[in-house]
């Protein structure tokens, strides 16, 4: 909390809590990342995690920003210890989002700039409106990134064009976005938190301890050689046949049914 005791980051449930919504509720400062907001942050998607959400979806409050980065009053005299104290604590929260047990959808409206594209990249799927503009724009201030950046957009985007993002520190609009894979759509203004929502149900309605391991099995993908790569889907898959799910599904398709997945 802050001073006057308002939260930065809300928390909304919809769906009988199958989906969250985060927001972060900073608008007068373009909902810029400082200390009090991370620790909010963290907070938020432990709590989500506790009360078994299967979707987290990610957005700011206002129609300028979704995180125009982090808060740069607050970086500005740090020395060199506690400059790493505060990178380290950002990639830790941003992790948090990475590691969510279900899946995470970033709905980006505005400017995602610096730690705002970073907590976005965190996410398995980067929705945007028409008005998005991403950058990692930390060159300009005399640093670099420090919540994921350098590592999480060369997985997203390739190293090249990754490198002349960081190094020119130039923005991209949400049709570059979605031409160069940094993200999935671009939307009209005003509709991404619904299309979130919307790609969320989608995803909410399949089976949730195959959803979990698809996406595990996805994040192998660029750490190890395709043949262990395929090892590991064949494991993953043959995982799928010990859940009720698995019977259930098939035995949804092979009566003309829909399924009725409990997620065990």
């Amino acid at each position: 909390m802050t001073g006057t005791d308002r939260p930065l980051v809300r928390v909304d449930r919809h769906d009988d809590g199958v989906l969250g919504v985060v927001t972060i509720d900073r608008p007068e400062a373009l909902n810029a990342l400082n200390e009090a907001v991370l620790r909010e942050l963290s907070a938020a998607i432990r709590r989500l995690v506790r009360e078994g959400a299967r979707i987290l979806v990610i957005t700011g409050a206002g129609e300028k920003a979704f995180v125009a980065g982090a808060d740069i009053a607050a970086m500005k005299g740090l020395g060199r210890s506690r400059a790493a104290d505060f990178a380290r604590r950002g990639q830790r929260v941003l992790e948090q989002v990475a590691q969510f047990p279900g899946v995470s959808i970033a709905a980006v409206g505005g400017w995602a700039l610096g730690g705002g594209m970073e907590l976005a990249m965190a996410c398995d799927l980067i929705l945007c409106d028409e008005g998005a503009r991403f950058g990692q724009p930390e060159v300009n201030l005399g640093v670099i990134p420090g919540f994921g950046g350098t590592q999480r957009l060369v997985r997203l985007v390739g190293a090249q064009r990754a490198r002349e993002l960081i190094l020119s520190g130039r923005t991209v609009n949400a049709d570059e976005a979605v031409r160069i894979g940094l993200a999935l759509q671009a939307l009209p203004r005003g509709t991404v938190l619904e299309a979130a929502l919307q790609l969320g149900r989608t995803i909410a309605g399949k089976g949730p301890r195959a959803v979990q391991l698809a996406k595990r099995a996805i994040a192998l993908a660029g750490n190890l050689s395709i043949e262990l790569g395929l090892q590991e889907e064949a494991d993953l898959f043959a995982l799928c046949f010990d859940t009720q799910d698995q019977k259930e599904g098939m035995a949804a398709f092979l009566e003309k049914r829909p399924p009725r997945f409990t997620g065990r």
